[in-house]
């Protein structure tokens, strides 16, 4: 990574209570600022009707939109949905085929799919994939944050997945 950008290591989760159903996303950004400080950085919310895929990406995007300047990025998620669809270039070829998959069916999520794609443009991103459940601190912490979201007495409206 370069010297002239921040450098921020993100983690992030989705949980649901059932898919579709209750669901929240968790993600902690951690970074050092100029004078040398480590930070880190707990973002969380809960949604009344949804999925586990879509929280899994909702967690990526508050992230990265999180981000003040362009920055130099490791984002770990537990999701291979999210990791597989950019490390395979999925994403892209959904993008170049007007939101189709290879079988030419509609990409679901498509609405996500678009914001992710303009929160990772001011930024270098290099996505990691964590398995999930395994004792990793930041990965739990996160699936606390996501899982506690479900519980919240306000949640929000997913319009997203009402339109799908």
């Amino acid at each position: 990574m370069s010297e002239n950008k921040n450098k921020v290591i993100i983690y992030t989760d989705g949980a649901c209570k059932s898919n579709p159903g209750k669901g929240g996303y968790g993600a902690i950004l951690t970074f050092v600022d100029s004078k040398g400080q480590y930070h880190e950085k707990e973002l969380t919310e809960g949604y009344e009707l949804t999925t586990n895929n879509r929280m899994e990406l909702m967690a990526a995007i508050v992230a990265l939109e999180a981000l003040k300047k362009p920055s130099e990025v490791i984002l770990y998620s537990d999701s291979k949905y999210l990791v597989d669809a950019i490390r395979n270039k999925w994403l892209e070829n959904w993008q170049a085929k007007n939101w189709k998959t290879a079988s030419k069916s509609p990409v679901k999520n498509v609405d996500l799919w678009k914001r992710l794609i303009t929160a990772m443009k001011p930024h270098k991103i290099q996505y990691e994939w964590v398995k999930g459940h395994n004792g990793h601190e930041y990965n739990e912490r996160c699936d606390e944050l996501a899982t506690g979201s479900c519980n919240n007495e306000t949640l929000l409206v997913d319009e997203g997945f009402k339109n799908e």
